[in-house]
C-alpha cells in the first residue's frame, strides 16, 4: 500500500506564478498544451468590467463584449441572482434528480414552458448547451424506434451550423467549414443542405423539400441554429426559413428541432429566435443565458407528442440522466436570471444595445478588407474578407480597454444587457480599431 504524500498548501501566489502554472496545468478551449498563448488573469468582475489580477497593454481593467461567451446577459456580481445562490446555498447546493426533486428546478420548469413558444410541454436538464443537443437527438432516435422506425436515425441541417464540442452534437456541426473536421470519418455521416441564403429563396426551400423527399425514411429529424448562426459563422438568415421548415418536416414526417443555446432569452430582440417566424418546434434547447452566465446548465424541451412516443416503447424511459441534473444551486440562478429578464425591460434594452451597435459598427464599413457588417439584436458582427489576426486584434481591442474574442474572419460583440450607451460606444470603437488593418503583431 502505497504511503500518501502530505500536500503542501501552496503560499500565496503572484500573478506571474499563476500563469506559469496556467500554462503548465490548464488546457484552455482551443488550444495547445501547455499553451502557447497567456491567457489574461481576472481578479473579480462586477458590472459590464472584468479586473485584470495585473495591467495589460496599460489596461487593468476591460469592458466584456462577449458576455462571457454570450452567457452573462445581466453582467457580474449581480446582487439578484448573487442573493438567490446564497439562499439556495443555505438549504442545499445540491441533491440528486433520480428519485428526488427540489422547488428551484420545478419552478424553472414552469417558468421555461410558460415563455417557450407552444405546445413544448416538457423539461430535461442537462448539464450544458452541448449536452442539451445530444439529449434532443436521443429524444428523437429513440422516438422514432420507439415508434417501430429504427431506420429514421440520421439528422439534416444546413452547412454553417454550431451545434456543439460533444460527440454526437459534432456530426451536425459544418463537415467542412467548421472546427470538427479532425474527425471525417469517425461521425456520424448526416444529411446536410446547402447554408441558408440570407434573404428568402423560394429555390432554397425547393432545395430543402427535395432533399427531404429523398431522405425522409432515414431522417429522424432536422436540426438548426434559428435566424443566427453563430459559432458557426455569426451569418443570419431570414424568419421565413423557420416557416418553411415547419411546414416541410410536417410534410415528410420529421421532427424539427431549434438550437436556441445561444439565441433565446432576448438574444436576437424576441424572447426566441423562433419567435420571429411565430413557429414551434418538437424539441428546443436552451442553454448559455438561462443562468445569466453564473453555473452550467442547459434544458431540452419537447413536445408531448415526443414524450408520449418515447413513453410507447419497449424501453419507455428516456435513457439519460446526468449526475447534476437539475442541480438545485444553477436552478435558482436560473429562477433568479429568468425574473429579471421578464419582470425588467429587456425588449427596450437590445433595441438600444441595437441602436447603438448599428450606429457604432457603421464606419466599419468603409475600411479596407471590411466585407460585411451586420447588427441583429444584442449581436454586432464585423466579417473581412481575409482571416482575423488574432494577437493583433486582441491586443488593439485590449488597449481601447475591452475584451473581445474574434474567430476566423470575424471580429464581433454579444454585450450584456445591462451595458450603457457609454460602454457600447467603446464596445464598438474597439471593434473597429480592432478590424483596422494594421502591422500584425508578432
Amino acid at each position: 500500500m502505497t504511503t500518501p504524500v502530505p500536500r503542501t498548501p501552496l503560499a500565496p501566489l503572484d500573478p506571474g506564478q499563476l500563469l506559469d502554472l496556467d500554462r503548465d496545468h490548464v488546457w484552455h478551449p482551443y488550444a495547445p498544451m501547455p499553451g502557447t498563448t497567456r491567457p489574461l488573469l481576472v481578479e473579480s468582475a462586477a458590472g459590464v468590467r472584468l479586473t485584470l489580477a495585473e495591467p495589460v497593454h496599460g489596461r487593468s481593467e476591460l469592458i466584456d463584449g462577449m458576455s462571457s461567451w454570450w452567457a452573462a446577459v445581466h453582467g457580474y456580481a449581480h446582487p439578484v441572482i448573487d442573493a438567490a445562490i446564497r439562499d439556495q446555498l443555505g438549504r442545499m447546493s445540491h441533491v440528486m434528480f433520480g428519485g428526488l426533486t427540489h422547488e428551484p428546478a420545478i419552478r424553472l420548469a414552469r417558468t421555461l414552458v410558460e415563455i417557450t413558444p407552444e405546445p413544448l410541454r416538457h423539461v430535461f436538464f442537462a448539464d450544458s448547451g452541448s449536452v442539451s443537443v445530444e439529449v434532443a437527438m436521443k429524444m428523437c432516435l429513440q422516438y422514432w424506434r420507439s415508434r417501430g422506425r429504427g431506420a429514421k436515425r440520421r439528422l439534416l441541417t444546413w452547412r454553417g451550423g454550431y451545434h456543439g464540442d460533444t460527440w454526437h452534437p459534432m456530426s451536425v456541426c459544418d463537415p467542412e467549414g467548421g472546427m470538427h473536421q479532425l474527425w471525417e470519418g469517425a461521425l456520424a455521416e448526416q444529411v446536410f443542405a446547402d447554408a441558408p441564403p440570407r434573404e428568402f429563396e423560394p429555390a432554397y426551400v425547393e432545395h430543402l423539400d427535395e432533399l427531404l423527399s429523398r431522405h425522409a425514411d432515414e431522417v429522424a429529424a432536422v436540426i438548426v441554429e434559428p435566424i443566427v448562426q453563430n459559432a458557426g459563422g455569426m451569418r443570419f438568415h431570414s424568419p421565413r426559413y423557420l416557416s418553411a421548415l415547419r411546414e416541410l418536416t410536417t410534410k415528410h414526417d420529421v421532427l424539427l428541432v431549434f438550437d436556441e443555446i445561444a439565441t433565446g432569452f432576448g438574444r436576437t430582440g424576441e424572447l426566441f429566435a423562433a419567435d420571429h417566424a411565430g413557429v414551434s418546434p418538437d424539441v428546443l434547447c436552451v442553454g448559455k443565458a438561462l443562468t445569466g452566465g453564473y453555473l452550467t446548465m442547459a434544458a431540452t424541451l419537447c413536445t408531448e407528442r415526443v414524450a408520449a412516443g418515447i413513453a410507447s416503447g419497449d424501453v419507455p424511459v428516456l435513457a439519460h440522466g446526468p449526475t447534476f441534473m437539475g442541480n438545485p444551486l444553477a436552478a435558482a440562478a436560473a429562477n433568479a436570471s429568468l425574473g429579471l429578464l421578464l419582470d425588467g425591460d429587456w425588449r427596450a434594452d437590445v433595441k438600444r444595445i441595437e441602436s447603438h451597435l448599428t450606429t457604432g459598427l457603421a464606419p466599419a464599413r468603409t475600411l479596407p478588407g471590411v466585407r460585411d457588417v451586420r447588427v441583429l439584436g444584442a449581436i454586432g458582427v464585423i466579417q473581412l474578407d481575409h482571416e482575423v489576426h488574432i494577437p493583433t486584434a486582441t491586443r488593439t481591442a485590449i488597449e481601447h480597454g475591452v475584451w473581445l474574442r474574434p474567430f476566423r474572419d470575424l471580429i464581433y460583440t454579444m454585450p450584456p444587457y445591462i451595458s450603457t450607451t457609454a460602454d457600447l460606444t467603446q464596445i464598438t470603437t474597439a471593434a473597429i480599431a480592432a478590424a483596422t488593418p494594421t502591422q500584425p503583431i508578432t
